[in-house]
C-alpha cells in the first residue's frame, strides 16, 4: 500500500516562481489519492486572472506522487553505479535543472565554511584526542575507546565516535586536521540529509532553506568542527528522520529496520541521548504507518531487534569479558558499562545525581541541581533554551520553527491517516519536543552545546513550513501568517544579536527593520496582481530568506573563525551576563563557576571562592582568570595549595583559547577538569626519555591532565580516576604494585576534583602517597615526582 507522498508540483526557479500560482487543488484530493499537477504556466505570464474572479483555495501541502523509485534487486547494482555520476549531478529527473547544482553548491559552501580555519583549535577536546591517539597506534584501544594506548581506563561514552578520528589518524598522521576533519564531513552529511529529507516532502526551495538554517546554526558550525560524539549522534539521528518518513510511506520494515540500526549505532555513540527521539519516531509509524495494526507492531519489534543488536553488540562484549582483559570503564563507579548508561551518562542527567561527576553524587540543595532557581547547571523550565547564551547556539529559529509546526499540523488536520505531509511534520516535531522539553527540565550535567542535537528539526519545520506558505501566500491568511513568522524572527534576532551589543552592532537593526519591511511587502504583494506583484513577492522573499538568517550566519562565521579548546564550549562572541559554562556561561571561555554566587561575568574566577552551600574549603580568594587563579584552594586536591600548579595558567578576556577559569593554574581550569596543561617542551622532552622501558611514562590525575602529555609525547599515560580523577579505577595498593613492577616512571603533580565532588578517593590518596614518599622536582613550571628513584625514607 502507498501514501500520497510530498514532492510538490515540478516548478520554475525561485524567485521566478512566484509569478507561478499553484494550481487549484480538489477539495476531496487529500482522499482521493496523488494528485497530476498541470504544467506551470509559461515564464512571465504572470498573476493575471478575469476580472471578478478568486483564484481557487488550495491547501498548503496538497497531496502528490510519490518519488520515481528505480529498480531494486542485485542485478541493478551494475547500473546503479555506471549511472551514479550521472544521477548525482542531475538528481530527479522531474527536476528543474537549477535544484541538483543549487542542493550540489549548498553542500559545497558547507564544506568550505566548515573546513575553514579548522586547525585553530588544535585538539579541540583534549580529552577525545587523546583516546583518538591511543586508537591510533592501539587497535585493542581503538575498540574500547581507551584514553591510552596501554588500556588502563577509557573515555566515558562508548567509543564509535571515535572510530573515525582513529581510522583518519592512521591514515593521514595524527594532527588536528586528521582528528577534526570527519566531524566536518559528518556535519555536510547532516545537512543532505535534512535536505534528502524535506524534499521528500516539500520542494526543492523548502530542502535548500532547511539545509542553509541548519548548515548556519552557531551550534553546528561549532560542533561539526569539534571532537566530541555529537557530530556523529546528529548524523545519525537525522539518518533515523529519514528512514522514519521512508518506512511511512510504504510500511516498509526494511527502512524501520535501517531505523532501529540507525539508533543502536547512535546508541553506541552517546548511549540514551539517542533514544530521546525514540518515543516520537515509534508513535509516529504506529499510528500513520499505511498497513494494518498487527503488521505495524509486528514490523516496529524487527525494528527494535535492529536496534538492539545494532547498539548492543559491542556492549554484551565489554560486559562479558573478564574486567582484567579491557580497560576499566571511565565515568562509572564499578567497571561496568550498563552502570554508566544508566547512571552518570542516563538518568542522571535527569536527576542530577551524578555519582562521580562535579554534582557530587548529590543534589547539593533545592530543585534544579541545587542552586536557587535553577541549579549547578543552569535555570530549568520551559525557556531554557532562548535564556542566556544557550539561545545564541540554537534558539534563531526555534519560535518560527514552533509557530510553523502548529501550523502545518493545522493544515493537514483533515489530511488522511497516512498523509505523507502530516507524517513529516509530526517526525520533525516530535524530536524537537522530545528532545527539547528533556533538554529544558533536565537537572544534571547540561552543556550548551548539547542543542545541537536540535538544529536538524529546527531546520526542517522551518524548510516545510515555509515552503508551504510561499505556495498559499496568494490567500491573506496564508500570507498573515507567512509575515507574523518572519516579524517574530526578525524581533527574535534583534533580541539576540542584542545580548552581545558590541558584536557588529548595526546588524541588529538591519534584521529587524529588514525583517519587518519584508513582512509588510509579503501581505501586500498577494494583493497586487500582474508582473509587479510577482517582483514584490521575489524581492520579499529574497529579504525575508536574509532578514531570517543573517543573526545566525554572524554567529557562525564568529565561530569558525576562532579557535575552541577545552571540554565546554560555545559558538558566537562573547554573550552579556553570561557567566561560566553550565548555567549560563562560555565554558572555559570564562573563569566563574556554573552558576556559583560570586561570578562576575566569568572574569574573576569564582569571586572569593564561593561555592554552594558556602565558601570552598581551605579556599582563598581564587584570582581573574587571566592569571590562572592563584591561590584557589580546592579541596582534597592532590600535591596542591589550592588549584594544582597555582599561579601558572594561562587565560584571555574572552576566554576561547584561555586556560583559566577558577583557579585556572597549570592543570587549566578547576585543576585540569575542564581543559589540559600547557606542557613545556622541556617536560615532554624528559618524559619521553627511555619510553619504551615503561608501560605508562607518567600517571597523572584526571583525563584532561593526562590527555596533554600524552598528546605532547605521542606516549601512554596513566588517568588516573578518568575525567574527574573520582572513579574508582585504580587503588593505592595497585598503583604502588605498578611502582614496584617499573610500569609507571613519573607521576604529575595536580588535576582532577577529588573525593570531594562525589565518587572514589582513591586518586587522592595515591596522590598523598607519592607526594610523602617521593621528591618533589619541578620542570619549568610543572611538579613531577620520579617513581624510579629513592623514595624519601631511603634516601
Amino acid at each position: 500500500m502507498t501514501t500520497p507522498s510530498s514532492v510538490p508540483p515540478t516548478s520554475e526557479p525561485w524567485p521566478d516562481a512566484a509569478n507561478h500560482p499553484p494550481p487549484a487543488v480538489p477539495a476531496d484530493a487529500a482522499a482521493s489519492g496523488p494528485t497530476v499537477w498541470p504544467a506551470p504556466p509559461p515564464a512571465g505570464a504572470g498573476d493575471e486572472r478575469p476580472a471578478g474572479r478568486e483564484r481557487p483555495a488550495e491547501p498548503l501541502f496538497p497531496p502528490v506522487a510519490l518519488p520515481p523509485v528505480g529498480p531494486k534487486g542485485p542485478a541493478t547494482w551494475a547500473g546503479r553505479l555506471r549511472t551514479l555520476p550521472g544521477r548525482t549531478w542531475r538528481g530527479r529527473e522531474d527536476d528543474p535543472r537549477w535544484v541538483r547544482p543549487a542542493f550540489l553548491g549548498l553542500l559545497l559552501a558547507t564544506a568550505v565554511l566548515y573546513f575553514w580555519n579548522l586547525t585553530a583549535s588544535g585538539w579541540a577536546n583534549a580529552f577525545y584526542s587523546a583516546a583518538v591517539q591511543a586508537g591510533s597506534v592501539s587497535w585493542k584501544a581503538m575498540f574500547f575507546g581507551s584514553s591510552d594506548a596501554a588500556n588502563f581506563i577509557t573515555v566515558d561514552k562508548p567509543p564509535l565516535s571515535l572510530w573515525p578520528m582513529a581510522v583518519s589518524a592512521r591514515i593521514l598522521g595524527l594532527n588536528s586536521f586528521s582528528v577534526l576533519a570527519p566531524q566536518v564531513l559528518m556535519g555536510v552529511g547532516t545537512v543532505a540529509a535534512v535536505y534528502a529529507t524535506v524534499r521528500r516532502r516539500s520542494s526543492a526551495l523548502g530542502g535548500l532553506v532547511a539545509g542553509a538554517a541548519l548548515a548556519l546554526t552557531p551550534v553546528a558550525a561549532l560542533m561539526f568542527r569539534f571532537n566530541n560524539p555529537d557530530a556523529l549522534l546528529v548524523l545519525l539521528l537525522t539518518l533515523a528522520a529519514y528512514g522514519t518518513v521512508r518506512a511511512t510511506e510504504t510500511a516498509s520494515t526494511r527502512w524501520l529496520v535501517f531505523v532501529g540500526v540507525m539508533l543502536g549505532l547512535a546508541f553506541l555513540t552517546k548511549t540514551l541521548q539517542a533514544f530521546l527521539v525514540l518515543p516520537a519516531f515509534a508513535l509516529v509509524y504506529l499510528f500513520t504507518a499505511p498497513t494494518g495494526w498487527g503488521r505495524r507492531w509486528l514490523q516496529l519489534l524487527y525494528g527494535t531487534v535492529a536496534m538492539v543488536v545494532a547498539g548492543g553488540w559491542w556492549v554484551a562484549i565489554v560486559e562479558l569479558m573478564p574486567a582484567s582483559a579491557r580497560p576499566y570503564i571511565g565515568g562509572s563507579q564499578d567497571n561496568s558499562f550498563l552502570s554508566l548508561t544508566f547512571g552518570y551518562n542516563g538518568f542522571g542527567r535527569i536527576t542530577g545525581n551524578e555519582t562521580g561527576s562535579v554534582g557530587g553524587g548529590n543534589r547539593m540543595g533545592g530543585g534544579g541541581g541545587g542552586m536557587p532557581g535553577g541549579g549547578m547547571w543552569g535555570s530549568t523550565g520551559p525557556t531554557r533554551l532562548f535564556d542566556g547564551d544557550i539561545g545564541g547556539q540554537i534558539a534563531w529559529l526555534l519560535p518560527a520553527a514552533l509557530i510553523l509546526l502548529v501550523f502545518g499540523l493545522w493544515a493537514t488536520r483533515r489530511h488522511a491517516r497516512t498523509d505523507s505531509a502530516r507524517i513529516a511534520f509530526l517526525v520533525w516535531g516530535g524530536w524537537l519536543l522530545c528532545t527539547g522539553l528533556t533538554f529544558s527540565f533536565m537537572s544534571g550535567i547540561f552543556h550548551q552545546y548539547y542543542t545541537v542535537a536540535l538544529a536538524p528539526a529546527i531546520a526542517a519545520l522551518v524548510g516545510m513550513g515555509t515552503d508551504g506558505l510561499w505556495r498559499a501566500r496568494h490567500r491573506l491568511p496564508y500570507a498573515a501568517a507567512l509575515a507574523a513568522t518572519l516579524a517574530v524572527t526578525a524581533w527574535w534576532s534583534h533580541q539576540l544579536l542584542g545580548r552581545s551589543a558590541e558584536f557588529v552592532p548595526w546588524l541588529r537593526w538591519a534584521v529587524l527593520i529588514g525583517g519587518l519591511l519584508a513582512a509588510v511587502a509579503l501581505l501586500a504583494a498577494g494583493r497586487i496582481t500582474g508582473p509587479i506583484g510577482g517582483r514584490i513577492a521575489a524581492t520579499a522573499g529574497l529579504t525575508a530568506l536574509a532578514a531570517g538568517l543573517a543573526g545566525p550566519a554572524a554567529y557562525a562565521l564568529d565561530t569558525v573563525s576562532t579557535g575552541h579548546t577545552g571540554s565546554i564550549v560555545t559558538a558566537g562572541p562573547r554573550v552579556k551576563g553570561e557567566g561560566f559554562g553550565p548555567g549560563g556561561g562560555r565554558g572555559k571561555a570564562h573563569g566563574t563557576f556554573p552558576g556559583f554566587p560570586g561570578g562576575q561575568n566569568g572574569m574573576n574566577g569564582g569571586g572569593n571562592g564561593n561555592f554552594p552551600g558556602g565558601g570552598i574549603p581551605g579556599g582563598q580568594d581564587g584570582q581573574n582568570s587571566q592569571n590562572g587563579g592563584q591561590n584557589g584552594a580546592f579541596p582534597n586536591l592532590p600535591g596542591s595549595q589550592g588549584f594544582p600548579g597555582a599561579g601558572t595558567g594561562t587565560g584571555t578576556e574572552d576566554g576561547r583559547t584561555g586556560r583559566g577559569g577558577f583557579g585556572g593554574g597549570m592543570g587549566g581550569g578547576m585543576g585540569g577538569l575542564l581543559e589540559g596543561a600547557k606542557v613545556p617542551s622541556e617536560v615532554a622532552d624528559l618524559l619521553k626519555q627511555d619510553a619504551d622501558k615503561y608501560t605508562w611514562v607518567a600517571a597523572a590525575v584526571g583525563s584532561q591532565n593526562q590527555a596533554s602529555y600524552q598528546l605532547a609525547t605521542g606516549e601512554p599515560v596513566m588517568a588516573l580516576g578518568g575525567f574527574n580523577g573520582s572513579d574508582p579505577s585504580l587503588s593505592l595498593d595497585g598503583f604502588k604494585q605498578l611502582v614496584a613492577e617499573g610500569k609507571v616512571h613519573w607521576f604529575i603533580g595536580g588535576g582532577g576534583m577529588g573525593r570531594s565532588m562525589g565518587g572514589s578517593d582513591y586518586s587522592s590518596e595515591i596522590a598523598s602517597w607519592v607526594e610523602s614518599t617521593y621528591t618533589a622536582k619541578t620542570v619549568g613550571s610543572t611538579t613531577m615526582y620520579d617513581l624510579t628513584a629513592a623514595p624519601k625514607s631511603a634516601g
